[in-house]
């Protein structure tokens, strides 16, 4: 049994993989220079996801508008953890924040949110275990842009043949597609940062 919380992802020895969906006009470009630029807005929250099932449902299986492009993100293992280190949950714990208004403080200074949303299953169905989301905005938007990320490659294509197999019932030949994910060993004082209490 997988624990409740626990970050589970692509990874190497220096990078980690996430996801992102965008339009063809965001997504193309960034495909051809291996980094973000305009249409890309810095000034919006931007969402990445260690989790390939987990994009899957929230893009649809890269079928909902403005999300048709499925990317895999490399980005640093370090600049992750950065994000990490100074995230705040997006809900009110009160075994973490005492009070909601030690919380919203918190929320407004911090550059990075985190949420724990159910991981999905083949059907994109709810299992027990959560997925991290990671919300990067200001100082860690321009990180991730400038400094973290080492390449970008577009897996629409397997997104959309995984699908294909788990529509003609093949589950065992959609599941050998799937990116290998496994638990990310986070130091101890991240960890803390991003796991809420009991």
């Amino acid at each position: 049994m997988k624990p409740r919380y626990e970050v589970r992802a692509r990874y190497t020895a220096e990078t980690i993989t996430v996801y992102q969906a965008y339009a063809p006009e965001i997504a193309l470009p960034a495909l051809a220079r291996g980094r973000f630029g305009p249409p890309f807005k810095r000034e919006r929250m931007t969402w990445i996801k260690p989790s390939f099932l987990w994009m899957m449902y929230r893009c649809g299986w890269a079928t909902k508008p403005g999300q048709e492009h499925v990317l895999a993100v490399e980005i640093t293992r370090a600049g992750f953890e950065w994000a990490l280190g100074r995230a705040c949950l997006s809900h009110f714990d009160r075994d973490r924040h005492g009070t909601s208004e030690a919380w919203s403080r918190q929320l407004k200074a911090s550059p990075v949110r985190v949420q724990w949303d159910p991981e999905r299953d083949l059907d994109l169905r709810p299992l027990d275990h959560r997925s991290l989301q990671v919300g990067l905005s200001g100082e860690a938007v321009h990180r991730y842009v400038d400094e973290w990320v080492t390449g970008i490659t577009d897996v629409t294509a397997t997104a959309r043949r995984v699908h294909a197999l788990v529509r003609a019932g093949d589950r065992a030949a959609a599941t050998a597609l799937l990116p290998p994910e496994r638990p990310y060993p986070l130091p101890p004082d991240v960890a803390a940062a991003v796991t809420p209490g009991p």
